[in-house]
């Protein structure tokens, strides 16, 4: 019986590699080698100590981030460490945070997790494989639809010690998931086990990372302050980042408000989304004279879907012909001109501003995927590539109306008492639901183009919290959503388009899809065992999605639009994927002016 260990232990190296510092999506080496000492685009010497003021939006009344409930506060992640650390300079890779190695079997059945023995919470007590078991399990349970589909490929999870866990999977070609299980933010079990999990609270969580919760005033405020000792601040991932001592955020009912605040010095950087504001409202002797720094930096990730989406549980959207007719009437180039100064491009791909869009006829290798579905699909994501219509941006859109009513009349509407009409005798009616006061002057023109086709859009604004309710809950008509998408998409395409998240509350399924031929696209993008066959099943997923007109695309821009106040340090290298404001450090208590 003694001889079991070591028989195991000769076996082991059978069946798993040597654990590693870092995983790759496609097993490719990593940029960085076990010894490095930082990245690149951190500065390692950088300062520690001041203060960065933050804006939020709307309010906040949960610090819980795992469930489908409350409003929750931005920044909340701050406090929470996950098991890997993702590389903001490489597509997809992942160092361990805090799991100091990581060890995936050489067939992708499983992966383990050897923590840090170092990992502390913010109460001292060590992080261990039962926290991260406990996470596991509570969010499965407890969590967001999201987790549910994230882990679905997920067995089982197994202790083999007090710093070793090992996630057993179902199947083995889903290579994202090793990775998707690295990002796991891990929860104190000792702190939750006299606390209900799934309910929204105030209360200051336990946490592990480099910032705690200092104090806050619900909806209002929030005070984070840098944890001193933190148990990570010397790993070769963190090293160069979370120099600021304090980051105060305060939330803002309206943006137009928070610009005006900006400009006025009550907070100290601001990602701008308005073109309009981001063109003439930043004008001011503090920019003039360097103070204030406007700046456009490249952002090379893929910008996803902004859209106007339909509700495919409304009987009214479920004619493809209808939803194309409809969305002829969004003028793009006229809006971009009038309201954006010529500021954004047209998105028209769920992966748009990557190599994953299908701008382009089907490859061979894409038809193969496509070709078991032909009949299930639209006949024209085999041979055409899809496009949306231009007008000349001077407001008329006589032939989008013309195709419009056309497309509505096959669909068997009729113009009656000067009211799009459908077959069952009801007037072609239905509500826009939006809670961005700024959103209202983009959605009045297209609201205008509807009603001279006889079609009424009447226009609702509810609040943040009744917003977030009425999409849990799939109670709207259209409304304004996002997808982000990442530089390789995984398991949470599931969450956005499969069948099983339709009627999940809180899923990103936002349109209600429920069609076999998507799943089947779905499974064969999380499965893709290289970088060209996630492109070509991205593609192929993308046409399909396109060509259902489930959405009317909107715009986007390929620059991050960012302000500041000139007293901070910036590293002289900004990473590809991310802005990395978390590198930058105080070097003033004011703002100085240019040269200075």
């Amino acid at each position: 019986m003694r001889l079991l260990p070591l028989l195991f232990a000769c076996l082991a190296p059978l069946a798993f590699a040597a654990p590693k510092h870092a995983i790759t999506l496609y097993d490719e080496a990593p940029k960085y080698p076990p010894d490095f000492t930082h990245f690149d685009f951190v500065n390692p010497d950088a300062p520690k100590g001041g203060r960065l003021k933050l804006a939020s939006y709307g309010g906040f009344d949960s610090l819980n981030p795992f469930i489908p409930k409350g409003n929750v506060e931005s920044r909340i992640g701050l406090i929470y460490d996950s098991l890997t650390f993702q590389s903001p300079d490489e597509p997809f890779t992942e160092y361990g945070l805090l799991a100091e190695t990581i060890d995936k079997a050489a067939d992708n059945s499983s992966v383990t997790f050897n923590l840090n023995p170092k990992a502390r919470w913010h109460d001292g007590e060590p992080v261990t494989a039962e926290d991260v078991q406990f996470t596991f399990e509570q969010l499965l349970k407890h969590g967001d639809p999201m987790y549910r589909h994230y882990y679905a490929d997920v067995e089982k999870v197994e202790i083999l010690s007090a710093k070793t866990v090992r996630f057993v999977f179902k199947r083995n070609d889903n290579r994202e998931l090793p990775m998707i299980l690295g990002q796991l933010q891990i929860l104190p079990k000792h702190w939750w086990a006299s606390r209900d999990f799934s309910k929204t609270s105030l209360e200051i969580p336990l946490g592990s990372g480099a910032y705690r919760v200092e104090k806050l005033e619900a909806g209002r405020s929030i005070q984070y302050s840098r944890v001193k000792n933190w148990w990570a601040k010397d790993l070769p991932v963190t090293r160069g980042f979370n120099n600021f001592d304090r980051i105060d955020i305060d939330y803002y009912r309206d943006m137009s408000v928070a610009l005006e605040a900006f400009k006025g010095g009550q907070f100290d950087f601001n990602l701008e989304y308005s073109a309009k504001d981001w063109a003439t409202g930043y004008a001011s002797p503090a920019l003039n004279d360097g103070r204030m720094i406007k700046m456009e930096i490249p952002n090379h990730n893929p910008v996803g879907m902004q859209a106007y989406i339909f509700n495919l549980n409304r009987p009214l959207f479920k004619d493809k012909r209808v939803r194309e007719a409809i969305g002829l009437l969004f003028d793009f180039e006229w809006t971009n001109k009038q309201l954006f100064f010529g500021a954004y491009k047209r998105t028209s791909s769920f992966f748009e501003n990557s190599e994953m869009a299908a701008h382009q006829l089907p490859s061979a290798a894409e038809l193969a995927i496509l070709e078991p579905l032909r009949g299930q699909i639209p006949d024209e994501a085999f041979s055409q590539v899809f496009t949306l219509p231009q007008t000349q941006g001077d407001g008329i859109i006589r032939e989008q109306k013309r195709r419009a009513f056309s497309l509505l009349k096959e669909a068997g509407y009729s113009i009656q008492n000067n009211q799009m009409t459908g077959p069952d005798g009801k007037p072609l009616s239905f509500e826009f639901m939006l809670h961005q006061t700024n959103l209202e002057r983009v959605i009045l023109p297209f609201k205008r183009n509807l009603s001279e086709l006889g079609i009424d859009m009447q226009i609702r604004r509810v609040d943040v919290s009744q917003f977030i309710n009425r999409m849990r809950s799939r109670d709207f008509d259209m409304t304004s959503a996002i997808w982000s998408q990442s530089n390789s998409p995984g398991n949470e395409q599931r969450e956005f388009w499969h069948s099983a998240s339709a009627d999940n509350p809180g899923s990103r399924n936002l349109i209600g899809l429920r069609d076999p031929a998507i799943d089947q696209l779905v499974e064969g993008l999380i499965r893709a065992d290289s970088r060209q066959e996630l492109i070509n099943q991205a593609r192929a997923l993308d046409r399909v999605l396109q060509w259902g007109y489930y959405v009317i695309p909107n715009y986007h821009t390929d620059q991050w639009r960012v302000a500041w106040w000139n007293k901070f340090g910036r590293p002289k290298i900004t990473p590809l994927y991310d802005i990395g404001l978390m590198t930058w450090w105080q070097k003033s208590e004011k703002a100085q002016r240019a040269g200075e």
